[in-house]
């Protein structure tokens, strides 16, 4: 007889639609690409039984109430929920209900995670006391600032922290969803799961949330930004800082201070970060030579390539193919 592995998802009013029904697709999934040997029976629990309308609109219903959760749990899945203010400011939604049942519950399953604003939830349930974790980058500075307690990172796909798993926003559920079959069932499960679902990528937990061009905020300097979209578009050419210096008719020194200002980091380390970024998609979907990906992201040789993989990555571009390549 095949495993079951109960899977607990938790909905409350004007809870995000996907983060229910992601997660519960690739349990869903998982079980078919097993032959139903992966055993996972997905239930929703929310306060009371019946509909929930999530924010969406759509309305999903609960099959148990909090109260009738019976038994062991193998996998307890939290989503989340935000408010926008009307001054545009996004707030997560901490529901006490929720809260209170998850003060109680959390600690008899086997294992806990958060999707998106969910990871408020499970903080203010002390669950995250002394761990990483992450979260929406739009709330992320609101968990930090409501749980000290708690270490913030915002930039992961997700993490883990002993049997406490925390996903980023919106669609990051899916990549939680499939590394949680991934330590189920192997790699190969849920790769074939992720093909299913025709995703261009399984992303693992390390991976940013962000494209480089799209990591950092606009800046208030619209030359700057400029810059930013020369960079991409000249991967292969001439980004030295002081060839870039003196596009923007600048001192090299001045440049490096105003480019620093605006986005946080160095020319030289902007534009490894967007050359790794392209040299990524390259080894994920075509046969290229390393040193054709060299050659075509910029990065110039293949010893480059390694260094740079490594400073960023902290892997090297042959083992980054093996785990994330998406041809055939």
């Amino acid at each position: 007889m095949p495993r079951t592995r109960r899977v607990i998802i938790v909905l409350f009013p004007d809870v995000d639609l996907l983060d229910v029904t992601g997660p519960a697709e690739v349990f869903a999934l998982a079980n078919r690409e097993t032959g139903g040997r992966a055993g996972y029976r997905v239930e929703l629990a929310a306060p009371a039984p019946g509909p929930v309308t999530t924010a969406a609109g759509i309305r999903l219903v609960a099959d148990l109430s909090f109260a009738e959760v019976a038994g062991a749990v193998d996998t307890l899945l939290v989503p989340g929920a935000v408010d926008v203010h009307p001054d545009g400011e996004i707030r997560a939604r901490v529901d006490p209900d929720v809260v209170t049942w998850l003060e109680e519950a959390a600690p008899q399953a086997r294992r806990v995670a958060s999707v998106c604003a969910g990871a408020h939830l499970l903080a203010a349930a002390r669950l995250l006391d002394g761990r990483t974790a992450t979260t929406h980058w739009s709330t992320a500075a609101q968990l930090a600032a409501e749980h000290p307690e708690v270490t913030v990172d915002p930039d992961p796909i997700f993490i883990r922290s002993g049997r406490v798993w925390t996903g980023a926003g919106i669609s990051a559920c899916m990549d939680l969803a499939l590394a949680l079959v991934a330590e189920d069932l192997g790699e190969e499960t849920a790769l074939a799961v992720a093909r299913h679902l025709v995703m261009y990528l399984k992303r693992q937990g390390g991976q940013s949330q962000f494209s480089v061009p799209l990591s950092k905020p606009a800046a208030s300097r619209r030359d700057i930004d400029d810059l930013r979209m020369h960079i991409a578009d000249h991967l292969d050419g001439d980004l030295s800082a002081a060839a870039l210096a003196a596009r923007m008719n600048l001192s090299e020194r001045h440049f490096a201070r105003v480019f620093r200002q605006e986005t946080g980091t160095t020319p030289a380390s902007y534009v490894e970060a967007a050359r790794v970024e392209s040299a990524r998609r390259l080894l994920e979907g075509t046969d290229h030579t390393l040193e054709r990906v060299a050659a075509t992201s910029g990065l110039g040789s293949v010893e480059t390539l390694h260094r740079a993989f490594r400073h960023q990555l902290n892997t090297t571009p042959a083992a980054y193919r093996r785990r994330f390549r998406t041809t055939t």
